[in-house]
């Protein structure tokens, strides 16, 4: 990704799109809620982009101000403020919800992919945590099973008969629901 401190629209724009997954519409008529959403976030994309370059030609109207050009810095003021106006218009059909880690990044200058890679190494770690507790887990109760066989192996094998029909039982019953056997739900993926 460039350079954000080269160009704060590009970051704008990606933290627009790393935000993407909180858009809110309703579609009217025929279309649907996400065409909706996408055709919101053009627009107000576009409308950034637009008060971008509004507020790029107002800098240079100031850098090089004289009364002469008194009359175009107010109408690129006027034009600002009607973009502004015409922004917050089509926000309101948005509803984008941006982490403040990634605004501060921005802010800082730096690239907001940045917050997405912490949160994945973030979301690893903490997976692989997880996985070594179950798999603690796994080792007790397989030391536990072994230990109990020796001391009382006819509960032991009236106890792995009844797990084994209960995991064929929730199985069957899972099939049947559709749920997958760790309980969650099956998603149908989205064309």
């Amino acid at each position: 990704m460039e350079n954000v401190a080269a160009n704060p629209s590009a970051a704008v724009t990606a933290a627009i799109a790393a935000a993407g997954n909180g858009l809110q519409a309703s579609g009217a008529g025929g279309e649907r809620p996400e065409d909706a959403s996408k055709q919101n976030l053009a627009q107000v994309t576009s409308s950034i982009q637009k008060t971008l370059g509004l507020l790029h030609q107002l800098n240079l109207t100031v850098s090089s101000f004289n009364s002469a050009s008194q009359l175009p810095l107010l109408q690129r003021l006027n034009a600002l403020v009607a973009e502004f106006d015409t922004m917050q218009k089509l926000a309101e059909g948005c509803n984008i919800q941006v982490p403040m880690e990634v605004v501060n990044l921005i802010d800082d200058g730096k690239n907001p992919d940045e917050f997405t890679r912490d949160v994945l190494n973030s979301c690893i770690a903490k997976n692989q945590i997880t996985k070594g507790k179950t798999d603690a887990f796994k080792s007790l109760r397989k030391h536990l099973l072994e230990e109990l066989e020796q001391a009382f192996p006819e509960d032991v094998e009236a106890y792995r008969e009844i797990r084994a029909t209960s995991a064929a039982e929730a199985k069957r019953l899972a099939q049947s629901q559709g749920t997958l056997p760790n309980g969650d739900v099956k998603v149908k993926a989205e064309h």
